[in-house]
């Protein structure tokens, strides 16, 4: 069985993130592991067209601070290391999980296919592809609400 003593779950507060974030939580309690809950502040572009564009509103600190208490809660079975991070979300989510040594990166993913991939890309995709260990991704929602838990063998 893989060890688990390090769990990453990169989120955008999205409901396909908090899905992936109870995947991660379920697996750090039942590994005793150490979850670190990371969100990527993405660092905003101008875009100009033919009439011009505003650039993106950066994502305010004390909001994303709320985001991430209230995505955590009050969860003392777990040691949960919230960690926000400014710049290429595949880019900071792979040097996270090197730095930290993470042995599992847990994420949602937008299960976007053809051209709005290609078009959009996908930081799912690209840390797959890239991750210095295993990924596990959640595409949808759990449907059985909150009263689940991930079986181990211990």
């Amino acid at each position: 069985m893989l060890p688990l003593r390090v769990i990453l779950h990169p989120t955008d507060f999205s409901a396909r993130s908090e899905s992936a974030f109870q995947v991660a939580y379920a697996l750090a309690r039942d590994h005793r592991a150490r979850l670190i809950v990371l969100h990527v502040r993405e660092i905003p572009v101008a875009a100009y067209g033919e009439f011009g564009q505003l650039p993106v509103e950066p994502e305010q600190p004390e909001a994303i601070r709320a985001a991430l208490d209230k995505l955590i809660g009050e969860r003392a079975d777990v040691a949960i290391e919230p960690c926000v991070k400014s710049g290429d979300p595949t880019a900071e989510i792979l040097t996270t999980a090197q730095e930290t040594h993470s042995d599992m990166i847990v994420m949602g993913t937008h299960g976007r296919t053809g051209l709005g991939r290609l078009l959009m890309g996908s930081v799912a995709e690209q840390v797959l592809r890239k991750a210095p260990c295993p990924v596990l991704t959640v595409k949808a929602p759990m449907e059985c609400g909150s009263q689940w838990s991930v079986v181990s063998s211990q």
